[in-house]
């Protein structure tokens, strides 16, 4: 098992086009008047744009599909919605007449507002009686996946805020249950009796000891957690690295419940020895999806067409 990963994500200098700029590039791709595969349109649309591997890699927040693939897909299901692509075949779209009219005047105008002046997306956008909650409304600039996540990360961040509060305010024999609970369900410190002889309080509210990394103890963690208000400088950094030795420990893992001043991450990113610091919002979040603390309130299972059913001929 190996210790957590928390990298920052690099700064982009041009997002990703939303989905309804990306309706003239997909248009465009089809101008040909060739079949096309969604496929290879995503490949070409993103080759035209220059985008560059990172940005084609970047994810939804579920980690489950690219933002830039999701993207293309929504803007050729309201293209076709528009009759300005025809579907001919699965996953397979050719341009249409009317396609190729808009693209020669309102090369520069295309979006969902433009597209409520055809019937055939009127329709699709007014069948509203009947809407499933999860399709945009037409001035939305977010997929309906995008939509669904970016509420949800919301509800995370609130909930995360939330329990931050609550961990300030607990005792510390508390915090130490807390942080013992959490590390055996991140799958740390073999039973649970094993944690709580090696974890304990040092005595002014912060949680210090070592840890199983696995279930055979074949490594040991130093575990520091901290339960302050002030963030945590690189003399506190540097004094937990420096104390690895003396438990006999080759990692280590510091909690708080406040955040890392930039010269303490940046220390301990720099130095030989292993050290992942969790600040506050980093340690909800490991609650929430851990189950500690938590409790389902709701639980919404988002389905797709399965089109192996549909082939199975």
């Amino acid at each position: 098992m190996t210790l957590p990963q928390f990298e920052k994500k690099p700064r982009r200098v041009m997002p990703i086009p939303d989905y309804q700029h990306l309706m003239i590039p997909l248009l465009k791709v089809a101008s040909d008047g060739q079949e096309h595969t969604l496929r290879n349109a995503i490949e070409e649309v993103a080759s035209n744009l220059n985008l560059t591997a990172s940005d084609r890699a970047e994810m939804l927040p579920s980690g489950r599909q690219a933002t830039f693939d999701n993207r293309i897909a929504w803007a050729s299901t309201y293209l076709k919605k528009a009759r300005l692509l025809e579907s001919t075949g699965r996953g397979r779209f050719r341009i249409t007449e009317r396609g190729r009219e808009i693209l020669a005047k309102h090369a520069d105008e295309l979006n969902t507002d433009f597209l409520v002046r055809f019937p055939e997306f009127r329709k699709f956008r007014d069948a509203s009686a009947t809407r499933a909650p999860d399709e945009p409304q037409a001035i939305s600039s977010q997929t309906p996946e995008e939509s669904l996540e970016s509420s949800y990360q919301t509800i995370r961040q609130q909930l995360g805020r939330t329990l931050l509060e609550q961990i300030k305010q607990s005792t510390p024999a508390f915090f130490e249950e807390l942080v013992i609970d959490l590390l055996l369900a991140m799958g740390y410190g073999g039973s649970r009796k094993d944690a709580g002889k090696t974890i304990g309080r040092s005595g002014d509210g912060d949680v210090d000891g070592t840890i199983k990394e696995d279930r055979l103890g074949l490594d040991v963690i130093y575990v520091q957690a901290k339960r302050r208000e002030a963030n945590v400088g690189r003399p506190v950094v540097q004094a937990f690295a420096g104390s690895l030795d003396g438990v006999k420990a080759k990692k280590g893992v510091m909690i708080a419940t406040s955040q890392f001043t930039d010269d303490a991450i940046e220390y301990a990113e720099r130095i030989e020895k292993r050290i992942v610091l969790i600040d506050g919002d980093q340690l909800t979040q490991l609650m929430i999806d851990h189950g500690v603390g938590v409790t389902e309130s709701a639980n919404y299972s988002v389905k797709k067409v399965d089109l192996d059913y549909f082939d199975a001929d």
